[in-house]
Parts: C-alpha cells; sequence; structure tokens
C-alpha cells in the first residue's frame, strides 16, 4: 500500500517509516510496514494522533548509486485522499523540473519527494488520489512513545524492519532497540529468558507505569536495557541496550534469580503441544539446565509445569468454563449445520454439554442403523462424566457421531443426552442401540427411543457373570462368547445347553437379562457384526489423556481428532478402486477362498444346496437366505452364497449391502470438519 501510494517500486527501494513531533528533537519510529501503516491511519481518521509522518525512501540501485527521498504530511490533510468516494480515481499526476510546481488539482499533497540520482539533480511532486479503506478491524495502537530516559536525554536508532513490530523470535528472541513488546510482562519474560541463555543475572534499576530500567547485578558492569511504554496502549519499546557486559567472568552462577515459575513455563510450554506428553518436574529440571544451564529446585519445575499447562490449555479450569460460549458460538460460525447445546443451572452453573458436528450429521446416513453408547469419567478438576455416541463406517472403523459432558452418570443426564442424539439423529424401527448393562442407560433409552431395539454388549454380561459366578471362569468364557455370536438357533441351543450345564444358575440369570438382547440369534433385528461397545470404548481410550484438559482444550482436542480422521479416511476413501470398502474387500476375499473347497448342487434356477465339509447348507437366492444366517443378518455373502456365485452369474458385489460399498463409504466423510480460530482472537 505505502509504496504505491509514494508510487515507488518498492523492490529495489528499502523504506523506512517514522513519527515527527510537533516540537521534535528528531524522529520518533514506531510505523515500520504496511500494518503499521493501516494502523496510523486508523487513529488519524479517529484524530488520536497528532503527529506528522515522516516518509523516508532509500534507494538501492546499482546502476545510479543511493538516493534519499524525504516527505512528511499532516494526517488531518492526508486521510482526505483515504475516504472511498464515488470522485476518487486513482491516478498519479507528476509534476518534473520544478522547485514549486503548483498543484493540477485541489486534492491534499502526500508526499513531496526530493531525489538525486547519479550526477544529476530533479525534483518531483506527486499526488495519489487512490482510495484506500482505513484498517479498522484491529485493536487501537498509538506508536507515540515517551523518549526521555532516566538522565533526561533521548534516544534514537533504527527499527529492524525485518524483525516486524515484535521483533524476531517472540519472547524467545534477543533484546534489541526499538523492539516492541505486547506488554510489560512480554518484555520481562524476555528479558528473563535472555538472562538465562547468556548466563547473566539482572536486576530492575527503576520502574513505573511509563518506562523501566534494568541493570547488570554487578556493580561495576555497563549492560542496561531501558523500555518506554508507548502511549495510550499497553505496548512496550526497547528505547536503549547497552548489549555489553563487563562484569568478570567467574561472577555467572549457574542458579538465577530470573528463573521463576512463570518464565520456566514460558520456556518449557512447547512440550506440552501433545497432550499425552509426560513431562515430569524432574524432566523440567533436566530440560532446563541442558537449554539453559540453570539448575532449578524441585518446586520451582512443578510450578513452572503448571504454568505451562495454565498457558497451553487456554487458561485455568475456570476460565475455561468462562470462555465456553464463546467457543461455542465459533464451533457454530465455521461449522455451520452443527448442533450444540449447553445447560447450565438456575445459579448459571455448568451442567451438560452437547456436541455433535455437521459432517457427523451428513454422514450417519451412510452408516449401518447401529449407535454404541458409553460413558467414562473426565478428569479435570471438577470432574465429570464424558458421555459417547458412535457407530461403524463402511471400512470397519469408527465414526463419532456425538459427544456430551455431565456432571454425573445418572438417569437424569444419560436421558437429556439420549434426547438430544435423537433429536438430531431421529428414530427408525430397524435402529439398534448397544451399550453396557448400566441401569440408567436403560431407562434412558426405554424414554428417548422407545421404537429402537436396545442390545447389551456381550463382553460387559461376561464380566458380570465372572463376578456372580467367581469359580467357573473358565468355563463361562468357553461357552458363553460362542453361543452369544452364533447365528444359527440350532447351534445356538447346543452351546446354551452346554454352558447351563456347565455352571449352574447362568440360565435362569441370562433368560433374565433377555436372550435377545445378547444373543445374535435371537435379536428382532439386524445389528450386523456389531455385538459390544468396543468402538465406543475405544474412542474413549483414544481421549484418555485428553480428558484431563480444562474443558474448551478438551472439546478442542476432540475436534482436531475428529477433523484428522475425516480428512484422512476421506482420501483413503476416495483412493480405493474396488466397489466394497477395503475391510470388506478383504473379508470377501477370505470367504472366496474358502468357498474353493465347497460343492454346490443345484435344485432350481434359484435354491442351491451347499455341502461344507460333512454339512449341508440350503441357500436361496431369491430370499437371499443361507441357512447359517450370516447372508440375512450381516447382508454379506457368507461362503455358501460365494461357492453358489462361483458356480453361477451372479454378481457378488450385488448382494451386499449398501452400507458396505465404496460410494457409501466416500459419502460418510465428505463433509469437512473445520478448523477453529484461537479463543484469543
Amino acid at each position: 500500500m505505502i509504496s504505491d501510494l509514494l508510487n515507488v517500486d518498492d523492490s529495489v527501494r528499502n523504506m523506512e517509516l517514522s513519527f515527527e513531533t510537533e516540537h521534535p528533537t528528531r524522529p520518533l519510529y514506531g510505523v515500520v510496514d504496511e500494518r503499521t501503516f493501516q494502523l496510523y491511519m486508523h487513529h488519524a481518521q479517529q484524530d488520536a494522533i497528532k503527529y506528522s509522518l515522516l516518509v523516508t525512501v532509500r534507494e538501492d540501485d546499482l546502476r545510479h548509486g543511493q538516493c534519499s527521498k524525504h516527505g512528511k504530511t499532516e494526517p488531518q490533510n492526508m486521510l482526505q485522499s483515504y475516504i472511498p468516494g464515488p470522485e476518487s480515481i486513482a491516478e498519479v499526476e507528476k509534476v518534473a523540473n520544478s522547485s514549486g510546481g503548483a498543484r493540477k488539482n485541489a486534492l491534499p499533497e502526500i508526499v513531496s519527494i526530493n531525489s538525486q540520482v547519479g550526477q544529476g539533480e530533479r525534483r518531483a511532486e506527486e499526488v495519489c488520489t487512490s482510495p484506500v479503506e482505513p484498517y479498522c478491524n484491529v485493536p487501537p495502537i498509538p506508536f507515540t512513545v515517551d523518549e526521555v530516559d532516566e538522565e533526561g536525554s533521548g534516544s534514537g536508532g533504527n527499527f529492524n524492519r525485518e524483525d516486524g513490530i515484535y521483533g524476531q523470535g517472540g519472547i524467545l528472541g534477543d533484546i534489541e532497540e526499538h523492539r516492541v513488546f505486547r506488554s510489560k510482562k512480554e518484555l520481562m519474560t524476555c528479558l528473563s529468558i535472555t538472562s538465562m541463555r547468556k548466563k547473566f543475572q539482572y536486576k530492575v534499576f527503576k520502574s513505573n507505569t511509563r518506562f523501566i530500567v534494568v541493570r547488570c547485578v554487578h556493580p561495576s558492569c555497563s549492560w542496561r536495557v531501558r523500555a518506554n511504554k508507548l502511549i495510550e496502549s499497553e505496548y512496550w519499546m526497547v528505547t536503549k541496550h547497552v548489549k555489553k557486559h563487563t562484569c568478570p567472568t567467574d561472577f555467572k552462577t549457574t542458579r538465577r534469580r530470573q528463573a521463576t515459575s512463570w518464565v520456566v513455563g514460558e520456556c518449557i510450554k512447547r512440550r506440552f503441544i501433545n497432550p499425552g506428553r509426560v513431562f515430569r518436574p524432574r524432566d523440567v529440571m533436566d530440560d532446563m539446565k541442558q537449554r539453559y544451564g540453570v539448575e532449578l529446585s524441585y518446586s520451582v519445575a512443578w510450578r513452572g509445569r503448571e504454568c505451562a499447562y495454565e498457558n497451553l490449555r487456554l487458561g485455568t479450569p475456570e476460565q475455561s468454563y468462562n470462555l465456553l460460549p464463546g467457543y461455542l458460538h465459533m464451533l457454530l460460525q465455521t461449522n455451520p449445520g452443527s448442533v450444540v447445546n449447553l445447560e447450565v443451572t438456575d445459579r448459571n452453573k455448568f451442567q451438560y454439554l452437547f456436541i455433535v458436528f455437521a459432517a457427523s450429521i451428513q454422514g450417519f446416513s451412510y452408516c449401518r442403523p447401529v449407535i454404541s453408547i458409553d460413558a467414562t469419567y473426565v478428569k479435570g478438576k471438577y470432574r465429570g462424566v464424558l458421555f459417547t455416541a458412535v457407530c461403524h463406517d463402511a471400512n470397519q472403523q469408527i465414526f463419532p457421531l456425538a459427544i456430551g459432558v455431565g456432571d454425573s452418570e445418572n438417569d437424569a443426564a444419560w436421558t437429556w443426552f439420549l434426547k438430544r442424539v435423537k433429536d438430531v439423529f431421529g428414530e427408525n424401527p430397524a435402529l439398534v442401540i448397544v451399550s453396557d448393562r448400566h441401569r440408567s442407560i436403560r431407562s434412558a433409552v426405554e424414554e428417548a427411543f422407545p421404537r429402537a431395539f436396545h442390545g447389551i454388549c456381550i463382553y460387559h454380561l461376561l464380566n458380570n457373570l465372572k463376578t456372580k459366578f467367581k469359580s467357573k471362569n473358565k468355563e463361562l468364557e468357553q461357552h458363553y462368547i460362542p453361543a452369544a455370536k452364533s447365528y444359527n438357533l440350532q447351534e445356538f441351543h447346543v452351546l446354551f445347553y452346554t454352558l447351563c450345564s456347565a455352571v449352574p444358575g447362568a440360565k435362569e440369570y441370562l433368560e433374565s437379562v433377555g436372550l435377545d438382547r445378547w444373543t445374535r440369534s435371537h435379536t428382532p433385528c439386524r445389528r450386523y457384526n456389531i455385538m459390544t461397545t468396543n468402538i465406543s470404548e475405544s474412542f474413549n481410550a483414544v481421549l484418555v489423556k485428553v480428558r484431563e484438559l480444562p474443558i474448551i482444550a478438551f472439546v478442542n482436542e476432540v475436534r482436531l481428532l475428529c477433523q484428522r480422521w475425516f480428512q484422512q479416511r476421506r482420501t483413503k476413501a476416495n483412493g480405493c478402486s474396488s466397489r466394497m470398502s477395503t475391510d470388506v474387500e478383504n473379508k470377501l476375499e477370505q470367504r472366496r477362498d474358502r468357498a474353493q473347497t465347497m460343492y454346490v448342487i443345484c435344485a432350481d434356477q434359484y435354491t442351491f444346496d451347499v455341502l461344507d465339509g460333512d454339512r449341508n447348507y440350503c441357500v436361496d437366492m431369491a430370499l437371499w437366505t443361507c441357512m447359517c444366517r450370516k447372508f440375512q443378518l450381516d447382508q454379506l455373502p457368507c461362503d455358501h452364497v460365494l461357492a453358489v456365485v462361483r458356480k453361477t452369474q451372479y454378481d457378488p458385489y450385488d448382494l451386499c449391502s449398501l452400507y458396505y460399498t465404496r460410494e457409501f463409504w466416500c459419502e460418510t466423510y465428505r463433509g469437512v470438519i473445520q478448523p477453529i480460530p484461537h479463543i484469543s482472537s
């Protein structure tokens, strides 16, 4: 923007901008790039700046040597050129070879340039009328600074443009003259880290709300730093820096007063970007010793680690709960169609949270209608319970549907969560809910999903059996799981009779639970191959370290996990070349191999008798049935059906449910979970 207004080529020139006061002793630096120039324009438009802008253009040209161009303008006049209007036309008029040329229009002067190129001289006056909107979407940051130091003299110097307004390296960078910091705390943090890195100690000589002076602790050392606060802002600028240390070398020690807990936290916070990272206080002590040569006490290392946690995890748990509504608002703005429900008590205390991403709502239509639900503890300061609802995609992978956070696992919390799930995903007669045997879940499912079938996780029921019949664990493991997974009713009765004979009392207990709720053969609807809550428990296991974070950091980590899963699986699905998903394709290939050893006897056009070892199975291709019942219940060709396919002209892919196809797999992950800006923005 600046180079366009001055009509200079910024590719071959080094532009330096500065302030000049009404009663200057010399220029004051602050406008250093296009962004800070826009800030200057913003404040000038609001009459917040009373100083002229001095523009210095240094041109480096190998053909013509060097030249300098200077000009200044009053911000009140300059602003008129920046107010967009219908009469504003972008043009540049030049008046050359004139020491005081007359204006060709009535617009105010932007800049006058005096230049010298080679041995000749020329004077040019340029007027710019191109409209530029003021940059008003940034916080007000005036750039004037009180330049009087403790001796009463000014300090000057050139701002390092390459480092930008905050300098190079952030708070981990070196102290340099004219470097600007966002706050006094950031300045002091940078001073402390610099002292640790360069192995010296400093003390605060003078400090107030306007300036600060620090010196080396050795009385004869000349090192010192002075910084002034920018007027009407929280920004601080280094105005003087004597870099050279004249203190004795043996004065340096490994224990330094600047290694406070919050400084240590700033130094090590990058170690905690991964929520699962284990970094003990002893590790903090070793890390600071290796990087800075600083010896810490255990208590300082522990407090430093806590400061790093607080910094990276968006503040304290209390602050996180206070910022939660704003974060959820941004989630809805960046992911339209998502559903968020935050419920508080009458005293405005957190009670329930429910989140579903729009991508999950879109993708569930292409997944089998079997939802696994589970709950686990939240390990943060205020505890609580995490509720999850997931299902399987076409590739047998976890597809996250909804998450919820509540105060405890009780009837009210489960009912509230499942009603929100129903509001988002609906209910149909084919829907199956799979869970453990928690009493609150059963009553909540009956209230929220009265038409859905509620199945029991067979492994949770096995653990209940082991608790009740402790002396029969071996017999239970041997007979219970095969009976529960059996497809065929005749096979189930044989296995169930054997189980009941080996474990007296098991028959009455399992029948009281309901055979249809834990056996595949008695289920009145399709559970496909989802007989456990392993997928929801696996999802909770992935979040085991994340559950320790404050609420916003926790929700954000869940979003990042889902965002990563969706992107990776979308790429994998789009790259699949077969008609079925990768997992189903492998499963069909294994069944084809077993079908090679079977004999097929044709009864008519649709009915076949398949000999599998010493047993025979009847396959009806008109009804899509097989006597083993795998074909009907899983909606995927079994070994016997594939044996018939090998002998006939049937296409095996036409016999598979659409839920296993590549098309449904791709559609499941078509939605995108968008990033959310940092809470500080």
